[in-house]
């Protein structure tokens, strides 16, 4: 009798782990990422680009918080967007209820070919309307490039790469204005505030520098004080709880040509602040982002996947390099193939996953993060076309 019952717990016991491996997690709530697809630029088998009439670009809004594993697209908004900027031109509010999109180019006639100049748009779009909707439309500096929402969510940075400015906006509710356009002599790419939201970077991609900039209310100085680091920084990042900057260095004006690049470390804690480290990666880092979490960011390299077919240095898929932060310290823990020329990043709120978006695949990769690296799941997100740019909530 003794072991008859405990034969009945046994199994009442492995039913139970059955059903609960079985059964699938409880959904989250909804938390959205924003993915700009760009119909207009097509990369040839030489490595060239061919472009195309405009008017099929659009704004995806995806949402990969009910079910972190398989994100789904919850909105779909007819907006010009562009892969002629870093892949950071776009940003959420820290209460999730409002983005600012950035459109770096317009597209114009050229005899029977299409050709790009730099536009002046910030689109405004409201994500507390069912589905999401464009809100307004602000006009800023020429090129604007990557922004930068602060962490109280009532200042933004635009940087415009052909007016050599930062441009900044208020933010008020719904409304959003420029309220002061801060010159930085030479082109930026990129921007991104500190924590503490006192301070602000902005990556000086033809000058193989960073800006460093003070923040005090709606007021924001350059410093005159820029840290050289490697060469061509496209993307930058805040991490190690706010005390580190790392820049993407891309190391080839925008493309591949096989050679290693770097990642360079920053001590903003230092006085004066300065590079410290560098950190080899690999080839054309575009795409970066740092976890929530501050303790891992990724690169993501092209690795030849934007170059001729017949280059030495060609391959099909690109690459997402982790990178651990501990302390002052960042090293290379690991590398993992994604599809071709990846393009943007986007950690989940809680550092949990990491989404890449393929832009030749039309696309988003779904990643797990497993300690100090990530996990290709195999899942992939079908887009309406290509991903040029991606980007997730403030935290």
């Amino acid at each position: 009798m003794y072991r008859y019952v405990l034969r009945l717990a046994a199994a009442a016991a492995a039913a139970l782990v059955a059903a609960c491996a079985t059964t699938p997690p409880p959904p989250g709530k909804p938390e959205y990422m924003l993915v700009g697809v760009d119909k207009k630029v097509v990369f040839k088998d030489d490595g060239t680009l061919q472009l195309l009439p405009p008017g099929n670009d659009s704004i995806v809004i995806v949402d990969i918080g009910t079910d972190p594993a398989h994100p789904r697209v919850v909105a779909n908004l007819p907006l010009m967007n562009s892969i002629f900027g870093p892949p950071t031109n776009l940003a959420i509010r820290p209460d999730g209820k409002l983005a600012l999109v950035a459109n770096s180019v317009d597209w114009t006639k050229d005899g029977d070919n299409w050709k790009f100049v730099p536009d002046t748009k910030l689109y405004v779009i409201d994500l507390t309307s069912n589905p999401p909707a464009l809100l307004d439309t602000v006009p800023v500096g020429k090129q604007p490039s990557g922004l930068s929402i602060n962490p109280a969510g009532d200042l933004a940075l635009v940087a415009n790469r052909a007016d050599n400015s930062l441009s900044v906006l208020s933010i008020q509710g719904k409304q959003v204005k420029v309220v002061d356009t801060v010159a930085m002599v030479d082109s930026v790419s990129a921007v991104v505030f500190t924590p503490d939201g006192k301070r602000a970077m902005a990556a000086k991609f033809p000058a193989h520098k960073v800006a460093l900039l003070s923040v005090e209310g709606q007021k924001v100085t350059y410093e005159k004080r820029d840290i050289a680091v490697g060469l061509w920084p496209y993307n930058l990042g805040v991490a190690g709880g706010g005390g580190l900057v790392l820049t993407a260095d891309n190391g080839n004006n925008g493309r591949s040509d096989g050679h290693v690049d770097t990642v360079t470390v920053i001590d903003i804690e230092a006085n004066p602040p300065r590079a410290i480290d560098k950190a080899v990666i690999g080839d054309a880092p575009e795409g970066f982002a740092v976890s929530p979490t501050g303790k891992l960011a990724v690169a993501i390299l092209l690795g030849g996947s934007d170059g001729p077919k017949n280059a030495w240095f060609y391959n099909r898929n690109g690459r997402v390099v982790t990178l651990k932060i501990d302390g002052k310290k960042v090293s290379k823990t690991g590398e993992v193939q994604v599809g071709g020329v990846p393009e943007g990043a986007v950690f989940s709120p809680d550092g949990r996953w990491l989404y890449v978006g393929n832009y030749v695949d039309s696309n988003i990769t779904v990643l797990r993060v497993d300690g100090d690296t990530v996990v290709n799941t195999g899942v992939t997100v079908a887009l309406p076309g290509p991903p040029a740019s991606m980007r997730g909530r403030v935290q």
